[in-house]
């Protein structure tokens, strides 16, 4: 009976606040003018500090959101280095031998560097930014654990735990600075906005890197074996 009446209760709650974000949202649209926001995001990108208007918005007039979402990246880096079985991410038992594999990471490995170098400087004027190069910077990583190149900085611990976090920390220093300095939270100042937004993108770089290569290594490893050929 306790049971039921808990489950009821729980549903009630559930149903009384979905009922009201349907209300605030139907108010929200019969109440607020239509507004042209890539016309206005035009108006005002020279405000922002860089050229891109995709740059602009994520990490300047919509930044709050962007500071969310590295916030839910850096947690789930943490978590996955939390659960991870073994005391190193860097596994030994992926260090091979094959030259083939070798000599592709002699090459391409130095062109992802420079790739995700590129993405990171090009999203202030153009398509690119921290997500993409950390993204890039991330798959080299997995290319040298495939390639079993020892990385000996993902073994758990304050260092590993403070690179996932530096992103998100210099992040929110620069907005809990913006709010002391009589500024509005995350509103960097006009002359400082273009410095501080690539200072931010260099480090959320870093950052966004090592929370995917982290997912990445810390996954449990999958050992059924594959059915033969023929079987049932």
């Amino acid at each position: 009976m306790i049971r039921v009446l808990g489950i009821l209760t729980v549903t009630a709650v559930c149903l009384v606040f979905v009922a009201g974000l349907v209300y605030s949202i139907w108010q929200i649209s019969i109440m607020t003018t239509p507004v042209d926001l890539p016309g206005l995001l035009a108006e005002n990108l020279e405000k922002s500090g860089v050229g891109n208007p995709v740059t602009a918005v994520l990490l300047n007039f919509r930044s709050y959101d962007t500071l969310l979402e590295i916030g839910v990246l850096v947690i789930a880096g943490i978590a996955g280095i939390s659960v991870a079985r073994t005391s190193s991410l860097e596994d030994p038992e992926l260090r091979t031998s094959d030259e083939l594999l070798y000599a592709l990471q002699r090459w391409l490995i130095p062109l992802m560097l420079l790739l995700a170098g590129y993405l990171l400087w090009a999203g202030a004027d153009r398509p690119g930014g921290a997500f993409q190069a950390g993204a890039v910077l991330a798959a080299s990583g997995i290319l040298m654990r495939l390639g079993g190149i020892p990385m000996d900085f993902l073994r758990p611990g304050l260092m590993l735990r403070l690179g996932l976090s530096l992103g998100f920390a210099l992040f929110l220093l620069v907005a809990v600075a913006s709010a002391l300095s009589g500024g509005a939270f995350l509103a960097y100042p006009p002359e400082m906005a273009k410095t501080l937004i690539v200072v931010i993108e260099t480090v959320l770089t870093l950052s966004i890197a090592m929370v995917l290569l982290a997912l990445f290594v810390s996954a449990p490893v999958n050992n059924a074996e594959e059915p033969e050929e023929g079987g049932d």
